[in-house]
C-alpha cells in the first residue's frame, strides 16, 4: 500500500492528467467565449448610448434566464447555477452599458 502511495506521488497519474488537460482546453474556451461575449455586449452598450435607450432591459434580462434554465437542465447542467452566473454576466454588461452612457 504505501509503495503504492509513493509512485503515485513521484509519477504523475496518467489518467488525472488527461481530464486536468481537457479542463485547462474547457477554461481557456470559456475565457474566449467571455471575451467575445463582452466585444459584442460593449457595442450593445455604445449603441444603447447613442440612442439614448436604458442601460438594462429587464424582460429580456428575466426572458434569457428562463430560456437558459431551461438550457441548463437539458445539458444536465444545475439550472441554479447557470441562472447564478447569468445574473454575474448582466450584472457586469449592465455596468458596462452604464459607463457607456456617462451614469458611472
Amino acid at each position: 500500500m504505501l509503495a503504492a502511495w509513493a509512485m503515485t506521488q513521484t509519477q504523475p497519474d496518467p489518467v488525472l492528467t488527461g481530464f486536468r488537460a481537457s479542463i485547462d482546453n474547457i477554461d481557456a474556451a470559456l475565457i474566449h467565449i467571455l471575451a467575445e461575449r463582452f466585444r459584442i455586449t460593449k457595442a450593445v452598450g455604445a449603441y444603447k448610448a447613442e440612442h439614448a435607450l436604458p442601460p438594462s432591459d429587464p424582460s429580456r434580462e428575466e426572458a434569457q434566464i428562463a430560456r437558459l434554465r431551461k438550457l441548463a437542465g437539458d445539458a444536465q447542467l444545475d439550472p441554479e447555477f447557470s441562472e447564478k452566473f447569468l445574473r454575474f454576466i448582466i450584472e457586469e454588461v449592465i455596468r458596462h452599458h452604464e459607463q457607456a452612457a456617462g451614469g458611472i
